[in-house]
């Protein structure tokens, strides 16, 4: 019997969780703070230990310090939450797992990356890592779900009605964002979790992370410089000079390097690759990953947004729901064992999404908030569609213009599907 808590809400990753439990040794789930790790692993286990917990003055944290065999005892799957905290659990479930020769023996749950110091073994073959995200509209029950992209990659789609949204809806759920802890709130108090989220940053300790003491407050202008540049192609120079401009503290490129290797340490950012459909010709296609923060909710913190303000400024909003929709096709993706990325040449062709199954198999997406943009996007996928096809590549296998202002779900004439990402969703057997 697990150990699921009440008022669980069901996760994509649940299936994930439960197929590499069944495959493999130890599962390591990865992800923001707040993003939902400890419940969805729960979900799936028999016993739990917090290594977090301040009770008998982090008696758990000094058991496993002490010796990590007295954390791994219970019956599996047998969850160790915030493992991070002691580095050298690692190795012990590693040990563990050998010596046990059984499937789905123990849960690892972190909110930030440790440093390899004192961890003697990668796991590979023991133990699978699983990164897992906020909330998708879908997870969070605002997202009727009628188009999945698994039937578009399968051509089963079928146009329906999916209600109507409206504009301040849109911009409530991309300043509530997708934390479990937010789903639910009043529209007035929507964009709090998202300012607790950075405000809490202040008091943690970035030296534990690597041992390296750094400001905090310059470390919160670089997230304010990536929510600035939200949904963009921003390079590391435009990130600094983005920080000069409106902080008042130019940052040498070795701080900035430092300073995003450490929010990526503690999964705050989510970068989109570039994608490559293997073209033939010889112009250049790009490689810079498109700026993305953990959830869209903390853009909107870092700019100092809320509904009122976003409701007014509809381009800053574009590239809010841009990263919307991109944080919850990176979840659909992850459920369908995919990669998902952007793609940008040097002629200036790009499209703002591709999800790459693991046969190979791609689906290409445009994102756009209004109807009347709908054409214009139709038209430039199947433009791009069929460069790549003169040029000898894989074509994709469906073409899909994501939009927020739409009451239905529908293929057009030219083939290309139209879906509210309010209707969007992925579903797998498990």
């Amino acid at each position: 019997m697990t150990l699921t808590r009440p008022g669980y809400r069901p996760r994509l990753i649940d299936v994930s969780i439960a197929r590499t439990l069944r495959t493999t040794g130890a599962v390591c789930i990865e992800g923001p703070k707040w993003c939902g790790k400890t419940w969805s692993a729960l979900n799936q286990a028999n016993s739990a230990v917090d290594l977090s917990d301040a009770r008998g003055d982090f008696q758990n944290r000094s058991l496993a310090e002490t010796d990590p065999n007295l954390v791994l005892e219970g019956d599996a799957p047998h969850l160790v939450d915030e493992w991070q905290e002691v580095p050298k659990l690692w190795d012990a479930v590693r040990t563990a797992v050998d010596s046990g020769q059984k499937k789905g023996m123990f849960i690892l749950t972190g909110s930030s990356t440790p440093v390899r110091k004192g961890i003697l073994h990668s796991g590979t073959g023991r133990m699978a890592t699983l990164r897992m995200h906020t909330m998708s509209l879908y997870e969070s029950g605002d997202s009727i779900g009628t188009a999945s992209i698994s039937d578009m990659f399968g051509n089963r789609f079928r146009s329906s009605r999916t209600g109507d949204v409206n504009l301040r809806d849109l911009v409530y759920l991309t300043v509530r964002g997708g934390w479990p802890a937010s789903i639910g709130v009043a529209r007035e108090d929507a964009s709090i979790i998202g300012r607790q989220y950075l405000a809490s940053m202040r008091d943690e300790d970035f030296e534990k992370i690597d041992g390296v003491k750094r400001d905090a407050d310059k470390v919160r202008m670089l997230i304010r410089s990536l929510a600035r540049n939200e949904s963009t192609l921003a390079s590391k120079s435009k990130l600094a000079s983005d920080i000069r401009e409106e902080d008042d503290w130019e940052p040498a490129e070795n701080t900035v390097n430092d300073y995003l290797g450490i929010l990526n340490r503690m999964f705050l950012i989510e970068d989109q690759p570039a994608f490559n459909p293997g073209l033939r010709s010889s112009y250049r296609v790009g490689k810079t990953a498109k700026r993305h923060l953990a959830d869209p909710s903390l853009a909107a913190a870092a700019m100092g947004a809320d509904i009122e303000s976003l409701f007014r400024d509809l381009n800053t909003f574009g590239l809010l729901f841009e990263a919307l929709c991109e944080r919850d096709l990176r979840v659909y993706t992850q459920s369908l064992d995919g990669v998902m990325g952007h793609y940008r040449d040097g002629r200036g062709n790009e499209i703002d999404t591709a999800i790459q199954l693991p046969d190979g198999r791609w689906g290409a997406f445009e994102i756009k908030l209004g109807m009347n943009q709908v054409d214009e996007a139709a038209e430039k996928l199947i433009a791009f569609t069929e460069k790549i096809r003169s040029d000898g590549g894989r074509v994709p296998e469906f073409l899909c213009v994501i939009v927020g202002l739409s009451s239905y779900a529908y293929r057009r004439e030219d083939g290309v599907y139209v879906v509210p990402i309010t209707a969007l969703r992925d579903r797998r057997a498990s």
